[in-house]
């Protein structure tokens, strides 16, 4: 708070005639210096302000528009459920899972943590790939993941929800 009131005084143009006068005064590199810490404090000070408008404001969806939280897995009454339960969900990833060769000849292996939201439809969407491993792995991670079918949507109150959902899949040689 008192930086970006020490901005605003600076800003006046009374004070910034006054720190140019001062400039001439001193050496180039103390003028660089004294440059760039009044850029870099302004360039603070504006993006605080933009902080504290977009806390204040809220967001109002259009009316055609509706707006859905994405929930956590650990947070709604009844996760969502893959069809099979886990058991189902590891055979898919086993049954449809390939691995790819320019991995297998450079022999990596590991476990690429993805993860993604399950609409409150059951449909799968915003895949990611938290911690990969090799991009072609990773790759293949993904493909999987948009190859399931959909699942059993998550719920809050008796009311389907999207859930965000973290799965590991693991490739071993």
């Amino acid at each position: 708070m008192a930086l970006s009131i020490f901005i605003a005084q600076i800003c006046d143009l009374y004070l910034l005639r006054t720190l140019f006068r001062i400039m001439k005064k001193i050496e180039n590199i103390a003028k660089l210096f004294l440059i760039t810490c009044v850029f870099v404090a302004t360039a603070f000070s504006s993006s605080a302000q933009v902080k504290r408008v977009n806390a204040c404001t809220k967001h109002i969806p259009p009316a055609n528009e509706k707006f859905s939280q994405v929930y956590q897995f650990e947070s709604v009454d009844i996760p969502p459920q893959f069809p099979g339960g886990e058991r189902g969900l590891i055979n898919f990833i086993n049954k449809i899972k390939e691995y790819p060769y320019s991995a297998y000849e450079r022999k990596v292996q590991g476990r690429v943590v993805c993860c993604f939201t399950i609409n409150s439809d059951g449909s799968i969407s915003d895949i990611r790939v938290i911690k990969g491993v090799d991009s072609c792995l990773n790759r293949e991670a993904v493909r999987v993941i948009k190859a399931m079918p959909q699942w059993k949507a998550g719920k809050v109150n008796d009311e389907a929800v999207p859930v965000r959902y973290f799965l590991p899949i693991v490739f071993r040689l």
